[in-house]
């Protein structure tokens, strides 16, 4: 017996890195999943981004554990798209009861406009997670079966290093606009029994944080270096342990707990 056993979970970003690490989390749980990413480059991005592979590996890694998922290929900051994956899931699956609006970019690239950098990244890591909860949230209301929502922040969330490039700004912008939906819509939200949360984390182990190396990121952001140190002795937590707090929001251990904010991040808020 799982904590989700019978639910559906609608993920963004869900090709690899911690996307792919919630789903298949929840799936130990018991849950099916419907996956979107984008699965190609972008060009205010300095590393490689996830591919039709990658989401297909997914799948595979939630088949393994006797679980169904649905991949689509889709861009959080098209609506349009985003509603399609998100409708054909729900027909196929049963309506999501669980979303987590986990896509999101790190700035990086270099040979574009500031302009173009500011626009990607603000698209994707908050215009993609207000598209994604007018995708699933009225269906959610009129479902009558409550829920939990659960929206990726970061510890740039809650503090902003001192920096001036549009990329980085665009990025912590962004973030503080994820609480600022995540309040918003748990107001909204909880007259239906639907929870809505942010979690905050640390530098994490992904292909977005050079794998979560302080060397690699320091090669491309020296000045974040500060802002990226935990008080606990560790320079990166690993994508498992940012899917164990989305599990914990997902499931009914939490059921009273909305809007709230939950660092995952070694300390890294206790030093400011």
């Amino acid at each position: 017996m799982g904590t989700l056993d019978g639910r559906v979970a609608f993920i963004t970003g869900a090709a690899r890195g911690q996307g792919r690490a919630h789903a298949v989390r929840l799936a130990e749980e018991g849950a099916d999943i419907i996956g979107v990413d984008i699965c190609e480059q972008m060009s205010a991005v300095g590393y490689p981004m996830s591919t039709q592979d990658d989401l297909d590996q997914t799948v595979k890694e939630v088949a393994a554990l006797g679980r169904k998922m649905i991949g689509f290929k889709a861009d959080v900051r098209e609506y349009g798209e985003l509603k399609a994956a998100y409708k054909e899931g729900a027909g196929e699956l049963g309506v999501p009861t669980i979303v987590v609006a986990n896509a999101g970019i790190g700035p990086g690239g270099t040979a574009v406009s500031q302009q173009t950098q500011w626009d990607e990244v603000v698209g994707v890591n908050l215009s993609g997670v207000w598209n994604t909860g007018r995708a699933s949230i009225e269906t959610m209301i009129k479902h009558g079966q409550g829920g939990s929502i659960i929206l990726t922040g970061s510890t740039g969330s809650l503090m902003a290093p001192g920096v001036n490039d549009a990329g980085m700004l665009g990025y912590v912008a962004a973030k503080h606009g994820v609480i600022g939906l995540m309040r918003a819509w748990a107001n909204y939200c909880a007259p239906h029994y639907i929870r809505v949360n942010a979690i905050a984390p640390t530098t994490v182990r992904t292909p977005m944080a050079g794998g979560g190396s302080i060397d690699d990121i320091a090669q491309y952001a020296p000045h974040l270096l500060n802002s990226l140190t935990n008080a606990m002795p560790i320079e990166a937590v690993d994508p498992a342990d940012i899917a164990n707090a989305v599990a914990f929001l997902a499931s009914d251990a939490s059921r009273y707990i909305t809007g709230t904010v939950l660092p995952v991040d070694a300390g890294n808020m206790v030093r400011r």
